[in-house]
């Protein structure tokens, strides 16, 4: 009798113990998490408060505990805020006015210079070597980039001159030098011709003071010498440069100690056929404001000289050439030659060099 109380009471017992709790489980984790989810930010990882970032990157200790404070009492709630107790409808922002513009020419710099920029001496490596060691050293700097006194002398055309219709064979020379720097200068030019193996028939001296006015052109002035056929003296003014389309150009006016005006201008251009052969055009015209009978010259335009010049530059400082050159008297200048018997135009073949030391 009680084996059988026994056996009745541990079946009616089993259904019980079979009872599914994974229900009562899954309620305590969602607890859990709800738990979790709904915890303050303040018992988050603090990781300012352990260093892990920056001083500019963290709050203000004033600002984190407020903060702490509003998240505690629920006051982020965005619906429970009252906005309009805020003011922002009331703000002027007319009042505000436009922000500079920092890209506009002229505007002020985005930060001043700061004042250790401009202490100290003028160049820094006086601070280093010694503000006479370093002079001595910018001096030799400028004096090699242009500051430097030089002085050159270039023989711009030696050369015989062969006419072609018959006449006597003559000789030509036209020269100059110089000395000093890339501002100021002292040039000394010469110029001049005469029958080959005779006597010299025209000669002249220029000393002058060149001034650049420019890159490209200097201004000059001083006086000239006619040293044959007769000695006259002669003030000069005038420019030398290079011109556009790198043509070598050099134009005076001559004011004689006789009142007389007369001009110059001497053109040339060369064109490289190879890094050593060159063709060189060059034209010279003469002009004379009046009659100077002692000299065989009316007024207007005298003389003109166009010619061609082909040389081969074997070295920078030597280069012999060949051409040919027309030479023409004009005006009241070619009735005075034809008057005299002599021809007033004629073609002459050249043979020359050219050079500078």
């Amino acid at each position: 009798m009680r084996l059988a109380l026994l056996l009745g009471a541990a079946l009616w017992a089993y259904p019980l113990a079979a009872q599914d709790h994974s229900a009562h489980e899954s309620t305590d984790q969602t607890n859990s998490m709800e738990q979790v989810q709904t915890e303050p930010a303040s018992a988050a990882m603090d990781h300012c408060a352990m260093g892990h970032l920056p001083p500019e990157q963290c709050p203000p200790e004033e600002e984190a505990h407020d903060l702490d404070a509003m998240v505690d009492s629920g006051a982020m709630d965005p619906d429970a805020m009252d906005h309009s107790q805020m003011g922002h409808d009331e703000m002027d922002h007319s009042q505000h006015g436009a922000q500079p513009d920092k890209s506009a020419p002229g505007a002020a710099p985005e930060e001043a210079v700061p004042p250790r920029a401009t202490e100290g001496p003028l160049h820094a490596a006086d601070a280093f070597w010694g503000e006479a060691a370093m002079a001595a050293a910018r001096e030799e700097v400028r004096r090699m980039h242009g500051g430097m006194t030089t002085g050159t002398i270039m023989v711009e055309r030696l050369e015989a001159r062969i006419p072609t219709e018959g006449g006597e064979d003559g000789w030509l020379w036209d020269l100059q030098g110089f000395y000093g720097g890339d501002i100021d200068k002292f040039v000394l030019k010469s110029e001049g011709e005469g029958e080959l193996g005779g006597a010299v028939e025209d000669a002249e001296i220029q000393a002058l003071w060149s001034h650049a006015i420019g890159p490209f052109f200097d201004l000059q002035g001083g006086v000239r010498l006619d040293i044959e056929p007769e000695t006259r003296s002669h003030l000069v003014l005038g420019v030398q440069g290079l011109s556009p389309y790198m043509w070598e150009v050099d134009l005076a006016a001559f004011l004689s100690d006789r009142g007389d005006l007369t001009a110059r201008f001497e053109g040339e251009y060369d064109q490289r056929i190879t890094q050593k052969l060159i063709l060189q055009p060059r034209i010279e015209l003469e002009l004379a404001a009046q009659d100077i009978p002692e000299r065989g010259i009316g007024a207007g335009l005298t003389k003109i000289e166009p010619g061609l010049r082909l040389r081969y530059q074997f070295v920078p400082e030597f280069a012999p050439y060949v051409g040919v050159e027309y030479e023409a008297k004009l005006g009241e200048t070619a009735d005075i030659a034809r008057a005299e018997g002599e021809d007033a135009a004629g073609w002459k073949i050249l043979f020359g060099v050219r050079a500078w030391f």
